[in-house]
């Protein structure tokens, strides 16, 4: 029985990773636990044998290709897009196919330090010792450089300039000077940098032009359609649901459909055939909302319902998610509630009601 909340991405799919490495055929670049075809099999779907793999980003299937061919070089990568476009979620599955390893990640904060990207010091031990190997605590830049492997720097835009900064020595030289020991550390082949940025944030720290002209820049769109980003989410919940003790349902088609064009058409500014505009609210409501808002909706109808997902469900989950600011938002809700969903008909209207009741 799983114990552990949340599993890294090379534990949960363990079983892919093993067949894709059992069955590799292709040249296999140095520190690569296997080839860039079968990195790409692993994030975008398909067959191994008899075994199946499921697919782990669902969209164009050309900027995986790109972004695994520019971690075969020697650049970073940045990937950059709006909040909720699987950033974190390809960052994670790219280094666990390609190293066997997800968890050397700097989490990009307003906390963040320089001594996060490169190394601190254990301070008892160098006070009693002083500088000595032992007496270093390596950042996992560090480690990943030491071990010739990726890195993750997630939402780099958050963090200062002086740490954004740390890394452009890193990434170009790639060696980290430790001057307290006498020592530069050189980067062992297939070490590497994946980067994640939020548009959102643009104007938070934003990254000097040295910075980036040490990535290569992809970014991340919103899902095209209706149909991809159904798609997106009913995979994700159902992954989700099968390690969260939910006891409840996943979500029928039609309420996973429901959703998603609520949360395009606020998005958006217009409902999906482009006829009506609609005010937008303050929030993003992306894809990861969607998937968070059903995965609220299963634990409400399983604790406190009847397993399966009803409309009152929905409509406390939606009231969290779509209303950020109370004043802004809560006009914006009352509009599309009356102005689109009141007249689509009866397949809506259950929903319409519930919302209706719950303001």
């Amino acid at each position: 029985m799983q114990t552990v909340q949340r599993l890294p991405a090379e534990e949960l799919f363990k079983h892919e990773i093993e067949a894709l490495i059992a069955t590799e055929k292709d040249p296999i670049p140095t520190g690569w636990k296997m080839s860039p075809k079968s990195v790409l099999t692993y994030i975008c779907g398909g067959s191994v044998g008899d075994v199946n793999i499921t697919p782990k980003y669902i969209g164009n299937r050309r900027l995986v290709e790109i972004c695994i061919a520019t971690l075969v070089t020697d650049r970073a990568l940045l990937l950059i897009g709006e909040p909720g476009t699987a950033k974190s979620w390809l960052s994670e599955h790219l280094t666990a196919a390609i190293n066997g390893d997800s968890t050397k990640v700097v989490q990009g904060t307003a906390g963040t330090t320089e001594e996060h990207i490169r190394y601190s010091w254990n301070y008892a031990m160098l006070i009693a010792k002083g500088p000595c190997p032992e007496a270093m605590v390596k950042s996992p830049v560090y480690h990943a450089m030491e071990q010739g492997t990726i890195a993750r720097v997630e939402e780099i835009s958050r963090c200062a300039s002086e740490v954004q900064d740390a890394l452009i020595s890193i990434l170009s030289e790639k060696r980290v000077a430790v001057p307290e020991l006498g020592v530069e550390v050189p980067a062992q082949k297939g070490f590497s940098v994946i980067a994640t940025a939020n548009t959102r944030d643009k104007g938070v720290n934003d990254m000097s032009a040295a910075l980036k002209r040490r990535f290569n820049i992809v970014v991340l769109p919103a899902p095209s359609n209706l149909q991809t980003e159904m798609e997106i989410v009913e995979s994700r919940v159902h992954q989700l649901s099968s390690s969260l003790d939910l006891y409840a349902q996943t979500p029928q088609a039609d309420v996973i459909e429901q959703v998603v064009t609520i949360f395009r058409e606020l998005r958006n500014g217009a409902t999906l055939d482009g006829k009506q505009k609609i005010k937008t609210t303050s929030g993003v409501l992306s894809t990861a909302e969607a998937i968070s808002l059903l995965t609220n909706s299963m634990a409400l109808a399983g604790s406190f319902g009847s397993g399966e997902i009803e409309p009152r469900d929905l409509a406390a989950a939606l009231q969290g998610a779509v209303i950020k600011d109370e004043d802004k938002d809560s006009v914006c809700w009352k509009e599309y509630l009356e102005n689109v969903m009141k007249k689509r008909g009866s397949a809506w209207r259950p929903l319409y009601n519930a919302c209706k009741e719950l303001n």
